[in-house]
């Protein structure tokens, strides 16, 4: 069968969010764009990942309100969970959001989708089964999937991933998970508060990337709510017969439950692209490119996960944004001009951006400061019987925001008063000067913002001018 040829300005492999973006924007500004995707449009997110976990957690989150209610003195019973139910729910967000990322949608802004695996035929042509696409730009979007490692039986096993484990029909009696990072934590607390048993196997440290305070936050309420934690633990082999599956860790005790989920980290999607015919180099992390996401080949980019840059779907939309702004507006920007935060959806949630402190201690040695407010200190957060958590700050020259993280209620909304701080170069200056509304949450980023300032507000020399110029008034 011969294939239609097609000259386009762009060509994109990937509807995710970084492939979306990147088409939705260069077609509305009249470039000829052709997009390929063998699997679901809107990718890893939409169908597996962001909304699917959060609908899910929403339910379970629900479940927990009615069992803590006792706190607030409502008396309930014990709440039946419909799961049946909980996934109709959990397809309804999916299939509410999906027309915005829809074939129809973009075809509607001019863009050429195409349902098909593609491939690189040379540098600067992509074929699939039925077109031929030869393209001024390439953007490789391919994003990631769940990393399987080589644990002795385990491939052999019927494991879940973060894309098979929304076809079960029915609550898992005992759900094994291995990994404690953010899918591992978000799903077995999940699953947990819906009325499965849920072990979750952690080689390392649970949640490492956070700040350790807050990560232990989490890890606390995992155990809270009544799951079993093994951290600093790796699975040495798996087994299944028909009674379940059993899992044997590095200390020789072993653990059995009905169904494993695997949510050890993610790998790059980089199989069938044929890369070597176009000049691409890779890594381990994926595709190699620079900050402005520019590849080994000039006429290629790569953007989303499978740029190496990190795995969230903001940042993939975020990606974007900078081809475009680099291809069609004439700017210079390189995707870490931006600072993004990332958030854990568990409760209580954890979000970050910027350094830990323990990079910035890293990058800026001593010089750094830190700045801390509990929400134990906090009128909105007594008043809602919840205290967990607070916020910190970490500081550089001039008071400038290097990092900034939050753990409680609302954490992931709250960190964006800090983001927006930080996306202008802001210092902690910045923090205090907005006028929160009384009682929020969001008024803690101020008041640790005010405390990094309180030894001259208040101090001797502070002291010295009131007395002064109080002669005066």
């Amino acid at each position: 069968m011969s294939r239609e040829r097609i000259k386009a300005d762009l060509a994109i492999i990937g509807a995710g969010a970084a492939g979306l973006v990147t088409a939705s924007g260069a077609a509305q500004l009249g470039r000829k764009v052709v997009l390929f995707e063998a699997g679901e449009m809107g990718g890893d997110c939409l169908n597996y990942g962001c909304v699917p976990s959060k609908a899910i957690l929403t339910a379970a989150h629900k479940v927990h309100a009615i069992r803590e209610a006792s706190r607030y003195g409502i008396t309930v019973g014990e709440p039946s969970v419909d799961f049946a139910k909980v996934r109709e729910t959990i397809q309804t967000a999916i299939t509410t959001i999906e027309p915005n990322d829809s074939q129809e949608r973009f075809e509607g802004f001019g863009v050429k989708v195409v349902r098909e695996y593609a491939r690189f035929e040379n540098e600067d042509t992509i074929v699939s089964d039925s077109v031929e696409v030869k393209a001024k730009r390439i953007v490789v979007a391919t994003g990631t999937r769940a990393f399987i490692p080589p644990i002795d039986g385990l491939s052999g096993a019927p494991y879940l991933t973060n894309e098979t484990i929304w076809s079960l029909e029915t609550l898992p009696e005992h759900l094994i998970v291995l990994g404690a990072g953010p899918i591992g934590s978000e799903l077995g607390q999940a699953f947990r508060r819906l009325g499965s048993d849920v072990t979750i196997i952690e080689a390392g440290v649970p949640l490492a990337r956070f700040e350790s305070e807050h990560a232990a936050l989490v890890t606390d309420a995992l155990m809270s709510d009544g799951v079993s934690l093994h951290a600093g633990l790796s699975a040495t082999k798996v087994s299944h017969d028909d009674k379940g599956v059993t899992v044997t860790l590095s200390d020789g005790q072993s653990v059995t439950g009905s169904h494993i989920l695997v949510a050890t980290g993610r790998k790059p999607v980089l199989d069938g692209l044929n890369l070597e015919a176009a000049g691409v180099e890779t890594d381990a992390r994926g595709i190699v490119c620079d900050d402005r996401l520019r590849t080994s080949n000039k006429r290629v980019l790569a953007a989303g996960d499978i740029a190496g840059k990190g795995g969230l779907t903001h940042l993939a939309g975020w990606h974007g944004s900078v081809i475009l702004r680099n291809l069609y507006y004439g700017l210079s920007t390189g995707q870490s001009s931006q600072p993004i935060p990332g958030a854990v959806y568990t409760d209580p949630p954890i979000a970050q951006v910027g350094l830990t402190e323990a990079q910035a201690r890293a990058e800026h040695g001593d010089k750094i400061k830190v700045a801390s407010w509990g929400f134990d200190d906090n009128d909105r957060a007594i008043a809602e019987s919840d205290v967990r958590g607070g916020v910190k700050l970490i500081l550089g020259k001039g008071g400038k925001v290097l990092g900034a993280h939050a753990a409680g209620a609302r954490a992931d909304d709250l960190i964006q008063i800090a983001g927006g701080v930080m996306s202008r170069g802001g210092t902690v200056r910045d923090l205090t000067s907005p006028v929160a509304p009384y009682p929020t949450r969001g008024e803690i980023f101020k008041r640790a913002a005010g405390s990094y300032y309180e030894p001259v507000v208040f101090g001797a020399m502070a002291k010295l001018l009131a007395r002064v110029l109080s002669a005066f008034h």
